[in-house]
């Protein structure tokens, strides 16, 4: 359940206490999310984190405003560390994603003194552990694990995380595909179609235009499934499911789709694929493949295809020029071998780093 209150700690001075670390007159204080001054350098510091991990920045101000709004509160918090003239030089941000799991965003200012980035560094990993050590508490757990990211060839972001005790432990593939006007007739229609006994179609909608509940339940539960064997895995409520991926900036209802096996006297949900819109200010827009997965006992149907199918014949529709997705570079399924049939390839590469946090008794 998303918790009324959020499982973190609020105050830094509480989880870092009176002495930091950093250079006198420094100080580490939550951002304002109203001001707009403040999101304009999160939305700085985020970008040229991006230009300099892999050459180019795609974020703006909607995916700094995800991490920082008070609608994300319950499950989010951050901090910045601001200079003595109140300028912001580094940010962290955590994200009790599900049972056991802390997302955590660690961002310093490029250009700083090396000792001083360390520093800041420092203290928004101890930052980090003190809020893990909160929510794992609140949880009841024995012991919360850290989950952040980083570009493959940003070694100092390796450094430091591996000075702070984390473990490298998967890589990504950031994958993307062109997408022509001519493929919209890849699926009959993109809202529904079928092929070899499967219906590929769109979540239901009620009277209301709201999505349907009984579908989006089984969105979730067939997600839960397909993925419980996949690495570091984590059981997410259907609450917490739905709470976290309408935060997206580019979530749409109409990009949920469900693949139903007709063989049998029941339609049976056994593959979903969840779509979001990357809006681009300097041309087209293309279309993400946020989640896909399909139940164990479906695979080699062709459902995987068929729901990569969807998405391509509607971003096509859409008059959009790309389809955007992440796959685990050793993916037990063989996905990575499916994209690249399909026309996908890597246009970037990311890692995921952990540490477990032993929780402090309550």
């Amino acid at each position: 359940m998303i918790p009324e209150d959020s499982r973190f700690e609020s105050d830094p001075d509480e989880v870092l206490g009176d002495n930091h670390g950093l250079p006198a007159g420094w100080e580490v204080v939550p951002p304002d999310p109203a001001d707009r001054f403040t999101v304009a350098r999160l939305t700085h510091l985020l970008r040229a984190h991006e230009r300099q991990g892999r050459g180019w920045a795609g974020s703006g101000v909607d995916d700094v405003l995800v991490e920082v709004s008070e609608h994300g509160l319950r499950t989010r918090e951050n901090v910045v560390v601001r200079d003595p003239e109140g300028e912001i030089r580094a940010w962290g941000s955590v994200h009790d994603r599900s049972v056991g799991r802390m997302l955590f965003v660690h961002i310093v200012e490029r250009g700083l003194d090396d000792d001083v980035a360390a520093r800041c560094s420092d203290v928004l990993v101890e930052w980090a552990v003190g809020q893990a050590q909160a929510v794992g508490a609140a949880r009841g757990l024995e012991t919360q694990q850290i989950d952040t990211g980083a570009f493959q060839d940003d070694e100092r972001q390796h450094a430091w995380l591996a000075g702070a005790g984390f473990e490298r432990v998967r890589t990504w593939w950031q994958m993307t595909r062109p997408v022509t006007p001519e493929e919209a007739a890849l699926a009959e229609s993109p809202d529904h179609w079928e092929k070899d006994g499967v219906v590929f179609r769109l979540v239901r909608r009620s009277g209301s235009g709201l999505p349907d509940e009984d579908d989006l339940r089984e969105v979730h539960e067939v997600l839960e499934g397909a993925f419980v064997d996949h690495f570091n895995s984590s059981e997410e409520t259907f609450e917490e499911f739905l709470h976290r991926l309408r935060e997206d900036p580019g979530h749409r209802w109409d990009h949920w789709w469900l693949a139903e096996l007709t063989d049998g006297d029941a339609p049976q949900p056994v593959g979903a694929l969840i779509g979001t819109v990357s809006e681009s200010s300097s041309g087209p827009d293309g279309s993400y493949v946020s989640y896909l997965g399909v139940l164990e006992a479906a695979r080699g149907r062709g459902v995987a295809k068929g729901l990569l199918a969807t998405i391509i014949s509607d971003a096509a529709t859409r008059g959009r020029d790309r389809v955007g997705l992440e796959v685990d570079a050793d993916s037990p399924t063989g996905a990575a071998g499916l994209y690249t049939s399909m026309g996908w390839t890597t246009k970037y590469v990311t890692e995921s780093w952990h540490r477990d946090v032993r929780v402090s008794p309550a």
